[in-house]
């Protein structure tokens, strides 16, 4: 058997010295994530990210940087995930866009909101990434290069 990690985007987006963040159902209760999910076939990394971003919260991502590439292994399943994260900026929302399902609403918090909320968090990759960005580490785009 081979073996593949699950790779995955996410969206890391300030605004006012708030993190968009989302809220969704999942098998270990509700959980806080970064706008995140499956890398898609015959897209680039950064369109996923961008895609992920107007599917779970109806916000217009445009990437600016690579944030970071995380390898992280969930404790309580065989499952190994290698996330891309993207920053940037976010330009129009559409409040009438139906979120993707199980998430139950896209939210705007706090570095401190995001702490104080740890033990609700999708997994180690959403309080680490936030430091990161905060830490100033940004990536440009250019790194990550799709053949066609």
């Amino acid at each position: 058997m081979i073996w593949k990690p699950n790779v995955t985007v996410a969206a890391v987006i300030e605004q006012d010295g708030k993190f968009l963040m989302v809220e969704e159902e999942t098998g270990e209760g509700l959980r806080f994530n970064q706008p995140a999910g499956h890398w898609e076939a015959d897209e680039t990394l950064a369109q996923g990210a961008v895609r992920e971003a107007l599917e779970e919260t109806a916000y217009h991502f445009s990437p600016e940087w690579l944030l970071g590439v995380y390898r992280w292994r969930h404790p309580r399943k065989d499952i190994t995930y290698l996330r891309f994260a993207f920053a940037g900026s976010v330009h129009g929302h559409d409040p009438q866009r139906q979120l993707d399902s199980g998430i139950l609403r896209a939210v705007w918090l706090s570095q401190e909101e995001i702490r104080a909320a740890a033990e609700r968090h999708r997994s180690p990759l959403v309080l680490k990434c936030i430091e990161d960005y905060l830490a100033g580490t940004r990536y440009p785009l250019e790194l990550v290069t799709h053949f066609s």
